[in-house]
């Protein structure tokens, strides 16, 4: 059956051939291979992967061996799928593996970047030349995630070499490596069977420590710090669970892909017909669901990339915080639950290709001025992708949405914090304006072409670029912002405190008074039931009943007049008449903490002389310490009857002494300990008041 349908195939080749057609149909048919061996060798790569984690564990082969082994798998993958073009694959590792063994850390990382990209560039204009506008599987998706590793590590190797650790971020001395990696390690990293054809992006460190069998008791150390777990015998985990969940996860968005990507394909939108008969809905419809239909191929195939390096025991991560349930996703590329229901542009774009967000945090955003993070991070993405518009067209908009993103939080979150209701209702709004956005800035991304792409914005009139235009330029002039009315709200308690300081002043008789002294609050009582929101105090310092509603109609009141010109000044020239007595009243409490704070330091400081003193008054020979040997022979001698009376009276002197001096000693010590205690909490209490 094999030999009839290989003969079948090689017959309807030469059909194509005789009739002229195979150029025509050879995309089509060497795409329709390549997809069906990528298939093979993944499903193939999931089985080894865990004969890989079995029969050749750290405890039962070297290291060598482990390298060895997963070098070659994957030399093999890559021909299978790839024929020749499998020579780019050993190509860019080689030359960049000349450029780390030849340059010094100081500035190798940049010589490994622009050759790393160079090399990519010059697959990515080929393909772009021969090929413009094809869905085809080819050799730039593994030379994509092997450009990662070996600029990855190009990185971390400077930092080990180059840098203090002090001047690295925990990230950074997280990956920092002080020995270049010999030509097995380098090849066996970028070249391995297991994140070779769809990645998922390693770093350096973590397979290392994986291939030598360290990042059980690493990851298990780090979620112990974490979460004060107790768990002193450290067994490895088995992904076999978590393994079975994804690949039927990954099988769920392959059958999802294969029945959406049908009916709405995302080659239609470059019909004229269609941009000319499509109204605004539909195709503000149609651009949604086929950008979703082609996310479930990245899903497939990423989920099924993270189930194969779960089963050669790649990817653990630690433990929750129950101490028992292990957490497979340290090389884990997507969060499709994160992705689809994020509530912000922000959140979802993080959730998406997290191994190229970390890739690009790593060499780029950690690494430049602030200013210029965002923009050098969306350009090295854009051209490590290629040189299709509609890279570029995506990222343009997408940094434009972020932005209008933010500022839009800033002007309409704050009235949705309320309550649980409407934080839930803000939520449910939020999720479905993110999934219109996301499914507006993408999809040029998939229709790659420029004219293509204007065209279908031309058709929904470009809608969500005018909104977010407005949000930035008009909105933020109109609308106060969350901060400005938080900034009022503390204005209004700043002269509800003044007041209760005034009022406060004016009582000072009537406090002094006996008859009235149960009944007065004093200033700090008053200070705390404002700024804590209890009911305001009358007069005397009783509590009102309706101190609420009263607190809120003057904030209310305040509010109200704070938009009038006179009434701001009048507010603002009561609020600089009363400070002086705020500012009075807070530098007698600093006073008498300051006076409180000395009292604690001459006792301290007495109970440590006491202790001195007991020091110096010891036994009349001087013997501040009597060893032990000297307290045994004074017990166990017994001779003579004079000698015993003296030796039993001295003994019970000295006994005496000591008893009495460790117990003075220790009370001093336990005062000057609790001492020592408190005075941070008045330090603090000072601070406060």
């Amino acid at each position: 059956m094999v030999s009839a349908g290989f003969g079948h195939k090689q017959k309807t080749i030469a059909q194509l051939r005789s009739t002229g057609q195979w150029k025509q149909n050879k995309p089509k048919f060497m795409n329709t291979v390549r997809s069906v061996n990528f298939l093979s060798t993944q499903f193939l790569a999931l089985i080894l992967a865990s004969v890989f984690r079995s029969y050749l564990h750290p405890s039962k082969v070297t290291a060598s061996t482990r390298h060895a082994i997963g070098l070659v798998i994957g030399l093999f993958f890559g021909y299978f799928c790839f024929g020749q073009q499998a020579i780019h694959i050993a190509g860019l590792p080689a030359v960049c593996y000349v450029v780390i063994r030849t340059q010094s850390p100081q500035f190798v990382q940049r010589i490994v970047m622009v050759v790393a990209l160079a090399y990519l560039s010059c697959i990515h204009l080929h393909r772009q030349y021969y090929d413009y506008g094809s869905y085809s599987l080819d050799i730039t998706g593994p030379l994509m995630i092997i450009t990662q590793k070996v600029t990855s590590l190009a990185f971390s190797i400077h930092d080990g070499f180059s840098r203090e650790m002090k001047d690295l971020t925990h990230s950074q001395q997280q990956h920092a490596i002080r020995k270049l990696p010999s030509a097995l390690e380098f090849f066996s990293y970028t070249l391995h069977f297991q994140g070779l054809m769809a990645g998922p992006l390693v770093f350096y460190k973590d397979y290392i420590e994986f291939i030598e069998g360290y990042h059980i008791l690493k990851q298990t150390a780090v979620s112990k710090a974490k979460y004060d777990i107790d768990k002193e015998i450290v067994h490895e985990p088995s992904p076999v669970k978590v393994v079975v969940k994804k690949v039927i996860a990954s099988l769920v968005c392959a059958l999802i892909f294969v029945k959406f990507a049908t009916i709405y394909p995302i080659k239609a939108m470059k019909d004229d017909d269609f941009t000319d008969n499509a109204g605004f809905f539909y195709s503000f419809w149609y651009m949604m669901m086929a950008t979703t239909a082609v996310r479930f191929k990245y899903y497939f195939a990423w989920l099924l990339a993270d189930a194969i390096c779960n089963n050669s025991g790649l990817g653990f991560n630690g433990y929750e915080q129950d101490g028992v349930t292990a957490r497979w996703d340290l090389v884990s590329n997507i969060d499709v639950w994160a992705f689809e229901f994020g509530t912000n542009f922000r959140n979802s774009i993080n959730a998406w290709n997290s191994g190229t967000n970390r890739w690009l945090r790593m060499v780029v955003f950690e690494r430049v001025p602030k200013r210029y993070g965002t923009v050098l991070t969306f350009s090295l993405s854009a051209l490590w992708h290629g040189f299709y518009p509609g890279y570029y067209i995506t990222f343009a908009t997408g940094a434009f949405i972020v932005m209008s993103a933010r500022v839009a939080r800033k002007l309409f979150r704050e009235p949705f914090q309320d309550t649980a209701l409407k934080r839930m209702i803000y939520d449910v709004l939020t999720c479905l304006v993110t999934r219109l956005f996301m499914g507006y800035a993408t999809f040029p991304f998939v229709l790659l072409e420029f004219k293509a792409s204007l065209r279908m914005y031309l058709n929904v009139f470009m809608c969500l670029h005018l909104v977010a235009l407005i949000t930035v330029f008009i909105l933020t002039r109109f609308v106060p912002r969350g901060q400005q009315k938080r900034t009022a709200a503390v204005a209004t308690t700043a002269v509800g405190i003044t007041d209760a300081v005034a009022n406060d002043r004016e009582t000072d008789s009537t406090r002094n008074h006996p008859a009235n002294q149960s009944t007065v609050a004093t200033t700090g009582e008053r200070t705390s039931m404002l700024l804590a929101g209890h009911n305001t105090l009358d007069r005397n310092g009783t509590p009102t009943a309706n101190g609420s509603a009263t607190a809120a109609a003057v904030a209310t009141t305040v509010n109200a007049e704070s938009n009038d010109g006179p009434a701001t000044v009048a507010a603002t020239s009561k609020t600089e008449r009363e400070s002086d007595n705020l500012s009075n009243l807070i530098k007698e409490k600093f006073e008498q903490e300051t006076r409180n704070i000395e009292e604690l330091i001459d006792k301290t400081v007495t109970g440590f002389v006491g202790l001195k003193d007991d020091l110096m008054r010891m036994n009349e020979n001087n013997e501040i310490f009597i060893s032990a040997e000297t307290l045994r022979k004074r017990q166990q001698s017994k001779a003579g009857a004079d000698f015993k009376m003296h030796s039993g009276s001295d003994h019970n002197h000295v006994g005496g002494g000591v008893d009495a001096f460790l117990k003075k000693g220790i009370d001093d010590l336990n005062a000057a300990v609790q001492q020592v205690n408190v005075l941070p909490a008045v330090l603090s209490n000072g601070h406060a008041k």
